[in-house]
């Protein structure tokens, strides 16, 4: 009689998760396992199975022929596992923890004032919330879901959109009255811009010229700010120009407490706000599940 295995799923989630964040290393702080742990369990894998499945290096990992037949087949497999629980566990109750990494903005603006909906929704579902601009490992900080502004690098995170919205250059009435609305390009030389003190994707402010042309302008002026938040308060206390999302400051412009310049030079560009989170083949916790369908039903712009 053959013998029965108890733990080829088991076995099967670590390989995925290993291909899907890219290195042991992550693998094992996502499974909060020791990487030596993962890399045993994943030559026991490959003994077991008398082929190798991936080529590692100090730098990469790569899957072989048989690494990759192995890891769609095995995906299939956990998805089916997982569907087959939830068939029967249709009334369980979403319960436990997550940890969600989210923009200083959206935490702010958005998801704080919708936290009382979710927990009255799912009692037994706690959030642990950390806001913060800047770009975080999602791994490291052993969040289950990250809010991510803007655009995503190529990833084997899965993301699910939320929301898209155009940027726009705004002051608050009081510095123009100080200050000057800017008419032209030119006339931002003349002001002070509101930039952030960290990496971005972008090094200074998009803009379109008359004849069309797609051109970049530097940021420079006596005030930068961590977050979209403190840029925001920056803008409203009167410190300069600040670019924003019209998703993050709508109330402001429609109460006058910030007003929109140089529209006619503005290139349009939308900035997509996205839930990152770990997870192939529908293979979800029903508390992060729970959330991610909450946050697709509920934010809106």
């Amino acid at each position: 009689m053959a013998r029965l295995d108890l733990n080829r799923s088991g076995e099967m989630e670590v390989f995925v998760r290993v291909v899907a964040l890219g290195g042991l290393s992550a693998a094992a702080r996502s499974l909060r396992m020791t990487p030596s742990a993962v890399s045993k369990l994943v030559s026991r894998l490959e003994a077991r199975l008398g082929a190798r499945l991936i080529n590692r290096s100090t730098r990469s990992l790569t899957l072989t022929p048989e690494g990759q037949d192995f890891h769609d087949k095995a995906v299939r497999v956990l998805a089916d596992i997982d569907e087959a629980e939830r068939s029967v566990a249709t009334t369980a109750t979403p319960r436990g923890r997550v940890r969600v990494n989210s923009s200083v903005p959206f935490g702010v603006h958005r998801l704080i004032p919708l936290v009382p909906v979710f927990t009255a929704r799912y009692p037994e579902v706690a959030l642990d919330l950390v806001l913060t601009d800047q770009v975080v490992n999602l791994m490291d900080e052993r969040a289950d879901v990250a809010i991510r502004v803007g655009p995503m690098p190529a990833s084997q995170l899965m993301a699910r959109k939320l929301v898209e919205t155009r940027m726009t250059v705004v002051a608050s009435p009081d510095y123009l009255a100080r200050r000057g609305t800017p008419e032209t390009l030119d006339d931002l030389a003349a002001h002070d811009l509101i930039g952030f003190n960290f990496s971005r994707s972008l090094d200074g402010w998009p803009f379109v010229t008359a004849e069309g042309q797609r051109i970049t302008r530097p940021v420079t002026g006596r005030a930068t700010a961590g977050d979209g938040e403190t840029a925001r308060g920056l803008a409203l206390a009167g410190q300069g120009l600040a670019r924003l999302s019209l998703f993050h400051i709508g109330p402001d412009l429609e109460a006058g407490r910030l007003v929109q310049v140089l529209e006619a030079f503005n290139p349009g560009d939308i900035e997509e706000t996205r839930a990152v989170y770990v997870g192939h083949g529908g293979r979800l916790p029903s508390r992060v599940r729970v959330f991610l369908d909450f946050l697709a039903e509920e934010v809106r712009f």
